[in-house]
């Protein structure tokens, strides 16, 4: 831009790219004065303009998302701020990392260049968010708190359990954009929020740093991720919480408690009758035990976490199912669906009932 005149000034605003920054319509740009140079005949101001840059300029939370730890369904999400290269990349790693939250810590940040991907899980529920690399980790992991808590209190764990359809409470993302926005604003942030907690939260137990060879690793190995760190390290399975019961899982319970005490009773009284030798079968006395074992043992399955669990439920639905066919002859049509039903009606409470993560409290 020139200005003509008798005593000429040339103004330089950079036209089209200054550097390796290039001026963008539409986008917001600031104006920085560099200084000047010549003398009084030619005077030359020099102006640089820098774009408000995702990547390098601003700090600020792009996109969030709501995933379901078990099998990765993604629940809810924001949109993204800008379709580049980048986020292109970025939505990459969250898939893998949708993928792989079962085997993850509770709590985790992925270094990508120059965004930062932060999650947190809890209730078989992970909270995932993006961000620039230097925004705030503290302003970060309270982000995903607010996110978890207002989805605990509105969505019961029933509906996430069941949910089939990715995005099915993609409602939420009005909760999510309203979060994001405050916490981009950082003046109207530090008057609502108190950060103190989080602070001293991060620092107890900080964030476990998941490296690219970690996140890129083809054989699903966890031991990479099951290490032990400072306050981050994942609950061994024999201690492991499961998710809240649920009332369908509470009436499985107590349906499988009655067709045990219903096969136990049948199997005293083959015994009583084979003691008075009224030519009861051995071999049914056998399956009568067996299936109140197996209905017990569905119980205790559905209470407690053990190791490969959901495989041990379908092989115990499997046995009471060998134990009804065997005593077809002592049983109508009825008792036998019955007995057959309850069995898959726990065996699917069983499933739905997986391992949670740690408290919204994180017991800190």
């Amino acid at each position: 831009m020139v200005i003509g005149g008798p005593r000429r000034r040339t103004v330089a605003l950079g036209c089209q790219r200054w550097g390796s920054i290039p001026w963008r319509p539409g986008v917001r740009n600031t104006v920085i004065l560099l200084g000047c140079l010549g003398g009084p005949e030619s005077l030359t101001w020099h102006f640089l303009f820098f774009r408000s840059s995702l990547s390098v300029e601003m700090s600020m939370i792009l996109s969030a998302s709501v995933i379901r730890v078990r099998d990765g369904l993604p629940l809810s999400a924001s949109t993204d701020y800008e379709q580049g290269t980048g986020m292109q990349e970025c939505r990459k790693y969250f898939k893998k990392l949708s993928r792989k939250l079962a085997q993850l810590p509770d709590r985790c940040t992925l270094k990508t260049g120059h965004y930062n991907i932060n999650f947190i899980s809890s209730m078989g529920v992970s909270y995932m968010m993006l961000c620039t690399e230097n925004y705030p980790n503290v302003l970060a992991f309270s982000f995903l708190d607010e996110l978890q808590k207002e989805f605990i209190t509105t969505y019961n764990m029933m509906k996430t359990n069941t949910a089939v359809r990715p995005y099915c409470f993609i409602e939420f993302d009005n909760f999510i954009q309203r979060t994001k926005q405050r916490y981009n604003n950082p003046r109207s942030l530090s008057t609502k929020i108190n950060l103190s907690d989080m602070q001293m939260e991060i620092k107890l137990r900080p964030p476990y740093q998941i490296s690219m060879g970690e996140l890129g690793s083809a054989n699903g190995v966890t031991s990479a991720f099951s290490v032990d760190y400072k306050g981050a390290g994942k609950i061994s399975s024999a201690h492991q919480r499961l998710e809240p019961a649920t009332l369908s899982g509470i009436v499985a319970f107590i349906l499988s408690l009655l067709c045990a005490a219903l096969n136990l009773i049948r199997g005293f009284h083959a015994i009583e009758s084979l003691l008075q030798s009224d030519g009861e079968d051995f071999n049914y006395i056998v399956a009568f035990f067996l299936g109140t074992a197996a209905c017990l043992y569905q119980c205790y399955l559905f209470v407690y976490y053990t190791g490969w669990r959901n495989v041990k439920s379908f092989l115990t639905f499997g046995l009471i199912c060998l134990c009804n066919m065997y005593l077809y002859e002592l049983r109508n049509l009825w008792q036998l669906f019955f007995h057959v039903t309850v069995g898959a009606f726990v065996t699917l409470q069983i499933w739905l009932r997986q391992a949670q993560g740690k408290a919204p409290d994180y017991d800190v």
